[in-house]
């Protein structure tokens, strides 16, 4: 006898959404240099294609976008949101505001009771409609989404009692009390927003936060086992770009079925290479025969040559990677030329149209 299917959660009500996607991704360059960080090409599409389809399929219609940084992009590619079913709005930040600032700054734009803010280099597989359930039936002022992680000594901690109730947030220390962490996704009762201060930098970690905390104010913890990765860096971006490919990490916005390999139109990968790993090969890429690509992402226009190996990284538009190069851990940047024979490892960083030469050079980040 099987079980009944459960029926799909109910949309959310009563809520809209903010997302912050005004920073440089100043850890992502080159890539960041041609684009916001979330607009870089992420299994096939833009990363916050991922994000706001997650928020529409939650039954969530109205999304503010705080921008900053190449603010332009984000309109030009999403428009109204008509396309994804949502009505989109743009805020710019005339000078970093920090996150805080960042969400007071779009307060004018907001309508609902409830507001489910993002983070926009996070992803992750949170259920919204629990996590406003869970705000709701806490009668809190704002819900904290917390994961909790192997190793939390590079986070705060965010510890909660027996209730759920946010006690404390604590910074990163050699010896945390708890695994949990802030994961980068809240729900603010709208009120709570409207009283950060205006026009100035203000820290959701280190001032508003804590300030409702000593004000008495309800702070919940809603604490998951769901996906979780903050892809600010090359190895996360590449890793979570492979995670959704491969369905690992969840979205409606893929542009195929989830796989090993993920191949845009106009892409042509030879019947002798390897292309595995959740590897993203972009529109009108070559990758060549004799070649392997495990766990990496080629944007539009790149180019694999035979023999060479890229794994775990990513090659902006139109690089190219010549025969039997080896490319290990590494970002090239739109247009640069890695040499026939070249070695790449570790972090290694090639700035747009830089040609290595052939012969064999080898370099580590490390």
């Amino acid at each position: 006898m099987t079980a009944d299917p459960q029926p799909p959660p109910a949309p959310v009500r009563g809520a809209e959404a903010v997302v912050l996607v005004g920073g440089r991704g100043v850890r992502l360059r080159p890539l960041t240099l041609s684009a916001p960080k979330p607009m870089l090409p992420t299994a096939g599409v833009p990363f916050l294609s991922h994000l706001l389809s997650r928020i529409r399929a939650a039954g969530i219609e109205h999304v503010v976008l705080g921008t900053s940084y190449k603010s332009e992009v984000f309109a030009e590619h999403f428009g109204d949101g008509a396309d994804l079913g949502l009505e989109i709005e743009y805020v710019v930040e005339d000078e970093p505001l920090d996150t805080a600032g960042a969400i007071r700054n779009v307060a004018d734009r907001l309508r609902e009771p409830d507001v489910l803010v993002f983070n926009g280099d996070i992803l992750c597989g949170v259920d919204l409609p629990e996590l406003v359930r869970t705000h709701r039936d806490a009668a809190a002022d704002v819900t904290l989404h917390l994961v909790r992680v192997a190793d939390p000594r590079s986070f705060g901690c965010v510890p909660t009692d027996a209730d759920g109730r946010v006690t404390a947030f604590l910074e990163k220390t050699d010896d945390p009390p708890v695994d949990q962490i802030n994961a980068g996704c809240y729900v603010f009762r709208r009120e709570v927003i409207e009283d950060i201060p205006a026009g100035r930098p203000v820290s959701v970690e280190r001032e508003t936060f804590p300030g409702l905390l000593a004000s008495g104010a309800r702070l919940q913890g809603y604490v998951d086992e769901s996906y979780w990765l903050d892809l600010g860096t090359p190895a996360a971006f590449v890793r979570g770009s492979a995670d959704l490919v491969r369905g690992i990490a969840p979205s409606d916005a893929l542009p195929g079925a989830p796989g090993e390999s993920l191949l845009l139109p106009g892409a042509r990968v030879d019947a002798d290479a390897v292309v595995d790993g959740g590897s993203t090969v972009g529109a009108g890429s070559v990758v060549e025969a004799g070649a392997a690509v495990h766990g990496s992402t080629l944007f539009d226009a790149a180019r694999v040559a035979g023999e060479a190996v890229v794994e775990r990284s990513v090659l902006g538009a139109g690089a190219e990677v010549g025969a039997g190069a080896v490319l290990r851990g590494a970002v090239i940047g739109d247009g640069a030329r890695i040499g026939a024979g070249c070695e790449l490892l570790d972090g290694a960083r090639v700035w747009p149209g830089v040609e290595l030469p052939p012969g064999g050079v080898r370099f580590s980040a490390d």
